[in-house]
């Protein structure tokens, strides 16, 4: 009876496949046979034990293990200064340790007088992988332990947010690779507790992405409470619900944000309120930070004797540059003749703050490679973008050895050589910027739009209909909120259909 019983083949989407739809992964596959064959059917038939995502797993799991022998000389030699910048090893996580007293038994923002520079989760998290470190003191093994927790539980959560990448794009969770394999993530993930923060904005997108508005709101509200940047998903969240008319989306997603944010922050600021407002201080009075270009422009200024800006007066300008970026990106969002997908508007946003914020750590590169990955997944640009970021972690620091040993120029990289590794980063990331851009104003160069997909991680905005479009070409064509049904149904009637899927890209 058992084996007479039809055999029921399980409904799968079709995949995207890298190898035909990438020119850059084409010609690599020469290698091993050509790219894969037109009349195979990737996704609709069981692929065996090596599904996607435990390739995924395993490509990531292979990449942790070059980043943690990136960290081999100060994991043997200990984290001393400059050893550990000509080593292209610093990571804060030993720094904070001896610094902050999280050896001592210091707990951020719980022990009444610490004081500690970050949100309060990741005071939190700092604190309690403290905890777990055996033994008492800050000797070297101790410190070792330290930075061996961290780096293990920010593998699992690069794992997580490389699966959640997979999973927000069913079609084409091959992407993800961007994720798993990023050159920027290898050298600069265990810099600092960032990908905390990247994984919960990855849970927050994939939430939205399915629908799911308040969990999506919460996990954004918490990924602000780990890093500030999290929160600028609510601006792409803003401008598509006035293209589309679903204002309640960005209400109910920015309301359980902001419910979540003072549910971790509330409490804190209640039981240590000067250790609470100290990040803000700090950040505040702080004065440009290392491989900003307001840092770069010092450095030059210092070397030619112009008049150097202080913390006030970059405070103002980085401020009136992003709102101006915030503002054009905007408007973008509302006259491009079709509505813009959520992950392009978001990397647009991201991308603006890191190029106008008056800090740049290395570790922020690792911000903008998740949502490269869904905002425009082309490995060429991709490749490109990672050997220039790889550039500019290199010279940080080796300037950082000089600028700490004391050592000559002729034995150091010069600070002019610096400063270009600082221009030549900005400009990789307006490139992409650029291309993203392109993207949204020409839909037949964008990735996804190219195989008849809308906006796959947009949820409520996927597949809606303009309410609120500008044609500064046409003005008559806009779609005004105020205007009769009829014409925005002729308007909606001219609007071009979704371009079908396409084997030739």
């Amino acid at each position: 009876m058992q084996e007479t019983k039809p055999h029921r083949q399980q409904k799968r989407a079709r995949f995207v496949v890298p190898s035909r739809n990438d020119s850059l992964l084409r010609n690599f596959t020469e290698l091993i046979g050509g790219p894969l064959g037109k009349h195979t059917s990737p996704g609709k038939i069981s692929s065996g034990p090596f599904t996607v995502e435990r390739v995924l797993i395993i490509l990531t799991v292979i990449a942790a293990l070059l980043a943690v022998l990136a960290k081999d000389y100060c994991r043997v030699n200990g984290w001393q200064t400059p050893g550990q910048f000509y080593a292209t090893c610093y990571s804060d996580f030993p720094e904070l340790f001896k610094n902050r007293g999280l050896g001592d038994g210091v707990f951020p923002f719980f022990t009444q007088g610490s004081l500690f520079e970050y949100p309060v989760i990741m005071g939190i998290i700092a604190g309690i992988t403290a905890l777990l470190v055996p033994g008492q003191g800050v000797g070297s093994e101790r410190i070792l332990g330290y930075f061996d927790i961290n780096a293990a539980l920010i593998v699992a959560v690069w794992i997580v947010t490389v699966l959640l990448t997979a999973r927000i794009n069913k079609r084409r969770p091959w992407d993800a690779a961007m994720v798993a394999v990023a050159p920027g993530i290898i050298l600069a993930g265990f810099i600092n507790w960032d990908m905390w923060a990247v994984g919960l904005l990855a849970l927050g997108m994939f939430f939205f992405s399915r629908d799911k508005l308040v969990l999506a709101g919460v996990c954004i509200g918490l990924g602000t409470a780990t890093k500030l940047y999290p929160v600028l998903i609510l601006g792409a969240v803003l401008v598509l619900a006035l293209r589309t008319g679903k204002l309640r989306t960005f209400f109910l997603t920015a309301g359980a944000a902001l419910a979540s944010w003072l549910a971790v922050n509330l409490p804190i600021a209640a039981m240590n309120p000067s250790g609470w407002r100290y990040f803000f201080e700090f950040t505040q009075a702080r004065p440009a930070g290392y491989s900003s270009p307001w840092f770069a422009y010092n450095l030059v200024a210092d070397r030619v004797q112009w008049n150097q800006m202080n913390a006030a007066t970059i405070n103002s300008l980085a401020l009136y540059l992003f709102i101006l970026a915030c503002a054009l990106i905007g408007a973008l969002a509302l006259c491009a003749p079709r509505r813009p997908r959520i992950a392009q508007l978001v990397f647009l946003i991201v991308a603006a703050f890191i190029l106008t914020n008056k800090v740049y750590s290395p570790q922020f590169v690792i911000w903008l490679i998740p949502l490269l990955a869904l905002a425009r997944p082309r490995w060429r640009d991709f490749l490109m973008w990672q050997a220039a970021e790889g550039l500019h972690w290199a010279a940080i620091w080796m300037y950082l050895g000089q600028a700490t040993s004391g050592g000559s120029v002729q034995h150091n990289i010069d600070m002019s050589y610096y400063v270009l590794a600082v221009c030549l980063h900005m400009a990789a990331t307006a490139y992409l910027m650029a291309r993203v851009v392109m993207d949204v104003w020409d839909p037949a160069q964008d990735p996804l739009r190219i195989h008849g997909q809308d906006d796959p991680h947009g949820g409520p905005f996927d597949g809606a209909r303009d309410w609120l479009r500008i044609d500064l070409a046409h003005p008559s064509r806009s779609v005004l909120p105020w205007r009769s049904m009829t014409a925005k149904e002729k308007t909606a009637a001219k609007t071009p259909e979704p371009m079908q899927p396409s084997e030739r890209r």
